[in-house]
């Protein structure tokens, strides 16, 4: 069965279960995120999730006048635990697509960014097009939107799929592939990092909104309304104040909105 076949499939069975909060009673939120995405989330040395997710989720929180719960959970199963009542909304770096939709609601776009490629450092790529990884191999992290585009697009290459980012480019760096596709600022971010002098920048991929969707929102149930528009006016408004520029700045050097 399809991945977000599965995911309906779930969506009808959990409905029935599900307590619908009204505006009054969100005085709690709980948050998933995956944990395994820099510099978006991830876990630091001390166990603690840190990241632009993170410090956004807690930005509209406290604007949202709410105790805010973070959760960790994998990314293959992050919508179905969100159906599941695991948590009640997810801050996780999740593009707005069509067929995302059909399961869960959306907030407006947090921030928005193109999907990118790189390569060994000896690679002799200078293109991102599916011609010019004919016969190569490209790994990338499974049940993304990058997966999908990748499975669809570069039918001419070994696709490889991974539970987590940080493994794609562990085994790009170790030689096991020729090419990994992301997001533009998690792979520019990662090259700065130690395992800079394996890898180089091929470039930015078509940013085709069929697959890439509107940009990245928070994910929520379809029947808590309430929430989705207690996100959006706090959305709103830091970014009207002056807070969501702070944390832009504190983690790029260029505006991700």
């Amino acid at each position: 069965m399809h991945f977000f076949a599965k995911i309906l499939a779930c969506a009808v069975m959990a409905a029935a279960a599900i307590n619908v909060a009204s505006a009054e009673e969100w005085t709690k939120v709980r948050i998933g995120t995956e944990g395994a995405y820099p510099p978006f989330n991830y876990i630091d040395s001390n166990g603690e999730l840190q990241g632009f997710d993170i410090e956004i989720a807690k930005a509209l929180c406290d604007e949202m006048k709410v105790e805010c719960e973070f959760i960790a959970q994998d990314w293959d199963g992050i919508i179905p635990a969100l159906l599941a009542n695991k948590y009640d909304a997810i801050i996780a770096s999740m593009s707005i697509t069509p067929e995302r939709k059909q399961v869960v609601d959306f907030t407006n776009k947090y921030y928005s960014t193109p999907p990118a490629l790189v390569a060994g450092k000896d690679s002799t790529l200078t293109e991102t097009t599916p011609a010019a990884l004919e016969g190569m191999t490209v790994g990338v992290q499974s049940a993304t939107t990058h997966a999908t585009y990748v499975e669809d697009k570069y039918t001419g290459s070994d696709v490889r799929l991974y539970p987590t980012q940080e493994e794609a480019n562990a085994d790009l760096a170790s030689g096991r592939l020729d090419a990994v596709m992301a997001d533009s600022v998690v792979l520019s971010e990662w090259l700065k990092t130690e395992n800079s002098g394996c890898c180089k920048m091929i470039g930015a991929v078509e940013n085709d909104p069929q697959y890439f969707g509107e940009g990245v929102g928070i994910a929520i149930r379809k029947e808590d309304t309430a929430l989705r528009d207690k996100f959006n006016a706090a959305i709103e408004a830091i970014r009207a104040n002056g807070t969501y520029q702070a944390i832009n700045d504190k983690f790029f050097a260029f505006s991700v909105y």
